[in-house]
């Protein structure tokens, strides 16, 4: 009898272990992005519940995702350190950053985006970075550290030499792209230049703004916008929200590509963005906006410049060093 009751306990631990994986796993998780339809996937994800579903097929039920927006980068990363968010959606610059800082225990989990962002003004003597003055000011979403404010760094390189790497940094105001947008518009305000993302950047455009220059044009190929990344111990203690989310993202880009209308809908809906919903359509019908995509692109060119100038201590000798190991299947650069 005591044999039997001991091959019972034993069978209790066993099955116990297998399951307590799933038992241990956060179910109510939340995750961060930044206003805009470079953000789209996230929009599609939160509408039709696609991390909970995923989550739900591969073991794990009842999961909540909160969705929080944030006006920058900077406040996402800093809400991720200080354990108030699980997970964020924002640009290469701050997952770089932070996997530098925290000696790798910040890591990419997937990409969602890779479309152009462009730099506009209201100003007409600006018709490209090299009529910029010390008293012109650019609008940027995080001063220094946002993707816009590396790709001022790159293209600053380019025209003046790596000892000029942060000739524009004086120039550059943090605003979050909506007030960006406002302050372009409102002509006595002294940010006269915006560097922009969809749908801001056309929006803009269409308001008698005008192109002075396109992120392609300083890093030569697309370049990722959206990145999902979050804690290598939420991620080693939640590996299967970790799958959800990958899941989640493919499934979101299928149904962007598929009916790109039906996944705007669900932006205007979560954003309350008050923008005619054919004028978006035109936006992703506008080149290289229809870029989202799971794997890395030009990290490692962000990673290069961020080295040169001393924010990255560490030089990563693959993309997939700042990305989780699930990751490394994603074809990225």
């Amino acid at each position: 009898m005591r044999l039997f009751q001991g091959v019972i306990a034993a069978l209790g631990i066993i099955l116990g272990l297998g399951s307590s994986g799933y038992a241990q796993e956060k179910t109510d998780i939340s995750i961060t992005r930044q206003p805009g339809i470079l953000y789209l996937a996230s929009h599609v994800m939160e509408t039709q519940k696609l991390i909970e579903k995923h989550a739900a097929e591969d073991g794990l039920k009842d999961v909540t995702v909160n969705w929080r927006t944030f006006s920058g980068g900077g406040a996402q990363t800093d809400a991720l350190l200080s354990g108030n968010v699980d997970i964020v959606n924002t640009g290469t610059g701050n997952l770089l950053l932070l996997w530098d800082r925290t000696r790798g225990k910040v890591k990419g989990i997937i990409t969602s985006s890779a479309q152009p962002v462009i730099m506009v003004s209201r100003d007409p003597k600006i018709k490209s970075l090299k009529d910029i003055g010390p008293s012109d000011k650019i609008a940027v979403p995080t001063v220094g550290v946002s993707t816009q404010a590396i790709l001022l760094q790159m293209a600053a390189g380019q025209m003046f030499g790596d000892s000029d790497l942060k000739h524009f940094d004086p120039n550059t105001v943090q605003l979050g792209h909506p007030d960006a947008m406002a302050a372009l518009a409102n002509k006595s305000h002294e940010v006269a230049s915006h560097f922009s993302a969809p749908p801001f950047q056309y929006l803009e455009i269409d308001a008698g703004n005008h192109i002075v220059v396109n992120s392609k044009d300083i890093i030569g190929g697309p370049l990722t916008q959206a990145t999902f990344f979050t804690t290598t111990a939420f991620a080693e203690a939640n590996p299967v929200i970790i799958k959800a989310v990958r899941e989640a993202t493919v499934e979101a880009i299928d149904m962007i590509k598929k009916n790109p209308k039906d996944a705007l809908s669900a932006y205007k809906q979560v954003s309350g963005d008050k923008t005619d919903l054919n004028t978006l359509v035109k936006i992703l019908g506008q080149p290289d906006m229809m870029e989202f995509r799971t794997d890395p692109q030009g990290t490692m060119k962000f990673a290069t410049h961020l080295h040169k100038i001393g924010t990255l201590k560490t030089m990563p000798a693959a993309w997939t060093d700042y990305y989780l190991p699930e990751s490394a299947d994603l074809k990225g650069n």
